[in-house]
């Protein structure tokens, strides 16, 4: 890493987010294709993963610097915050709520799922080999693991604040991204299997489907109702709510941070250093006021691509990750792929219980999972596999997964630090 940094090619960051830009749009353009080549391609290999990898690959090879870039500050402290502003705005709780029972059930219980899988996996793996979930100082495993709950149960946002809250270093955090990436595809490709014989599994679980045909019509009229042509006006409106939710966040962040600081041995007794972090309070601060936005009728500019914006921000942050990523370093690790295995096994465990309890059908099994798992980014995509007219749900469930993202994340991270061995 350190001799890639000191003989990159590309070290004006100016160019370097040029061609960061330049790989997103690339990837996302032949994603929307549908050409049997581009279709199968991505098939196999989800486009988040090449978010990842290819500025991964770039910086292996030395065409550009994690280590030397500041882009992955500045996306971290000012995009990340706007993004989850933007994102929080388009929070819609009548709408969620209009789903009925069932669908936000399944979605808080993929997210118990979550939280208890983490512990579970670490005691389970410690019972055996011990030293896969050690380590010391920025390398303990708990810390890198903190980022994957955060993953799971938002997003790519909220993974990053963990990363930042908890400290994980760099190489941790790059075995880590892979666990949960290559994890969480493979889970999703059994969804997506699944959404094909949905009928035969909801005859299994006894699932009642009679809501989903409804629930079609009521989420295609609500979108109908809020979308428009966006103007020069309504982006500078997005950005003025993104950036100064963010404004707001970086002050409120200035004043709690010393503040807590004074308190340090305080925090240390009963483990809450977090709130000592200044990230942590952008981050918290961030997300309750892009909540707080939603109530208002700020809301009606997700009609005009609000959320669109926060994701186009995520990404830029995806990519800048990814530029400080050791695409090697699984290799030195591979018994965390057992713990995301064993992590993701309780978190299935508990949604199929639950299901059957219930009686829910297949639809909010699966899009409750990803909502968690898999976030904006492939919610949409798993809901879609049950009806082009259903993705919104699974928009819908993912965004609120990134206001519960950051506190569910907390939660797990505070459970594993205990049980780490």
């Amino acid at each position: 890493m350190e001799e890639a940094s000191n003989t990159a090619v590309f070290t004006n960051d100016a160019v370097v987010l040029g061609i960061l830009i330049g790989i997103l749009a690339l990837i996302f353009y032949t994603a929307s294709q549908k050409s049997n080549f581009w279709v199968k391609f991505y098939k196999f290999i989800p486009a988040l993963l090449l978010c990842y990898f290819i500025p991964s690959i770039l910086n292996s090879a030395g065409l550009i610097s994690g280590e030397e870039s500041n882009l992955y500050f500045v996306a971290s402290r000012y995009l990340l915050p706007t993004s989850l502003v933007l994102l929080c705005l388009s929070i819609d709780l009548d709408g969620i709520l209009k789903l009925g029972p069932k669908a936000l059930i399944m979605f808080f219980a993929g997210t118990i799922g979550i939280i208890l899988g983490g512990p579970i996996a670490i005691l389970s793996v410690s019972a055996f080999a011990p030293e896969i979930v050690g380590g010391s100082g920025p390398d303990e495993v708990w810390r890198g693991l903190a980022t994957v709950a955060g993953s799971w149960i938002g997003g790519g946002a909220n993974q990053t604040a963990m990363k930042e809250i908890y400290q994980a270093s760099d190489e941790l955090f790059s075995a880590m991204i892979t666990v949960d990436v290559i994890v969480a595809n493979l889970w999703m490709a059994f969804l997506l299997i699944g959404a094909g014989m949905s009928e035969r599994i909801d005859n299994v679980f006894k699932g009642d489907t009679s809501a989903i045909s409804s629930l079609k019509q009521k989420v295609a009229d609500y979108h109908a109702s809020i979308a428009r042509n966006t103007s020069l006006t309504d982006i500078m409106i997005i950005c003025a709510i993104g950036f100064g939710g963010t404004a707001f966040s970086h002050v409120v962040a200035d004043i709690m941070t010393p503040i807590m600081e004074s308190k340090k041995e305080f925090l240390e007794t009963y483990r809450l250093t977090s709130l000592s972090s200044h990230f942590f309070w952008i981050v918290v601060v961030a997300t309750l006021m892009g909540l707080a936005f939603s109530f208002t009728k700020l809301k009606q500019y997700e009609g005009a691509g609000a959320s669109k914006f926060g994701s186009a921000f995520l990404y830029v942050l995806v990519a800048t990750i990814g530029m400080k990523m050791d695409i090697m370093a699984i290799f030195d690790n591979i018994g965390l792929f057992l713990v995301g295995i064993i992590w993701m096994l309780v978190h299935v465990i508990i949604l199929l219980g639950v299901a059957k309890l219930i009686k829910a059908p297949f639809f909010f099994v699966a899009v409750g999972s990803q909502a968690n798992v898999g976030g904006a980014a492939s919610a949409p995509i798993v809901a879609s596999a049950f009806s082009p007219s259903l993705a919104p749900v699974g928009v819908l469930l993912a965004v609120f997964g990134y206001a519960v993202g950051t506190f569910g994340a907390i939660f797990c991270a505070q459970l594993m630090q205990v049980v780490s061995p």
